[in-house]
C-alpha cells in the first residue's frame, strides 16, 4: 500500500512511501475495518406524494428480514433417504422500534399509511457514508404505542414487503436521495 508521509511541516510531505511501519500492525484493508456500525444504519420512509424523505425519528434497533419458502423435491431416487428442497418464493419485512416523537414528519407519514392502509415506500441507508443500501414498497402490519409509567413513550413497526426488496448497493439510483 502507498501512503502520504506525515512528516508536518516538512516539504516531503507529498513524497509517497510505504507507511505505518510497512503495515505490519495497521492493516487498513481488514475485514474489521470494513465492518458497519448498526448505529449507522437507518430507515427512512418517503411521504405519500414521493416528494420528500425522512429518517424513522428516536430509532433504537433495524432488522432487515429476507427469506425464501422451501419447496420439497424428494423423489425414490434422491440419494440415501435425504429430502431435497428447491427455493420457491421470496418474501421480506422490517421490524424497527424507538422513542416514539409524535410531532415528526415521519411519524406523521407512517400513522397516515396505517390508518388508511396504504402501502409506504421506504430505504435503508447508511447515514454515515451517506449510501443507500435497500429500498421498496411495505405495508404496516403492526404499529403499537407503548407508554409504561416509569419510562419513555415508544413505538414499534413491523413491515411486509410487497414485491422485490432492491438492493441499491449494486443497482444504485441517481440521484440517490437521502433525509436532510
Amino acid at each position: 500500500m502507498k501512503y502520504n508521509k506525515q512528516l508536518f511541516g516538512n516539504e516531503a510531505a507529498s513524497e509517497t512511501t510505504t507507511g505505518f511501519d510497512k503495515g505490519v500492525y495497521c492493516d487498513f484493508s481488514a475485514n474489521a475495518v470494513k465492518a458497519l456500525a448498526g448505529k449507522d444504519i437507518l430507515l427512512a420512509v418517503w411521504n405519500a406524494e414521493g416528494t420528500a424523505i425522512s429518517a424513522i425519528a428516536g430509532q433504537q434497533s433495524l432488522k432487515l428480514n429476507r427469506s425464501a419458502d422451501s419447496i420439497e423435491v424428494t423423489t425414490k431416487d434422491t440419494g440415501d433417504g435425504w429430502k431435497a428442497y428447491i427455493a420457491g418464493s421470496k418474501e421480506w419485512s422490517i421490524d424497527t422500534d424507538g422513542l416514539y416523537i409524535n410531532t415528526d414528519a415521519s411519524m406523521q407519514a407512517l400513522s397516515t399509511a396505517f390508518e388508511n392502509g396504504d402501502p409506504v415506500c421506504i430505504k435503508v441507508y447508511n447515514k454515515k457514508t451517506k449510501k443507500s443500501m435497500f429500498g421498496g414498497l411495505a405495508v404496516i402490519t403492526d404499529f403499537p404505542l407503548e407508554a409504561p409509567y416509569d419510562d419513555s413513550m415508544t413505538y414499534s413497526i413491523s413491515l411486509k414487503g410487497q414485491g422485490k426488496l432492491v438492493d441499491l448497493s449494486s443497482n444504485p439510483v441517481t440521484p440517490d436521495t437521502l433525509p436532510a
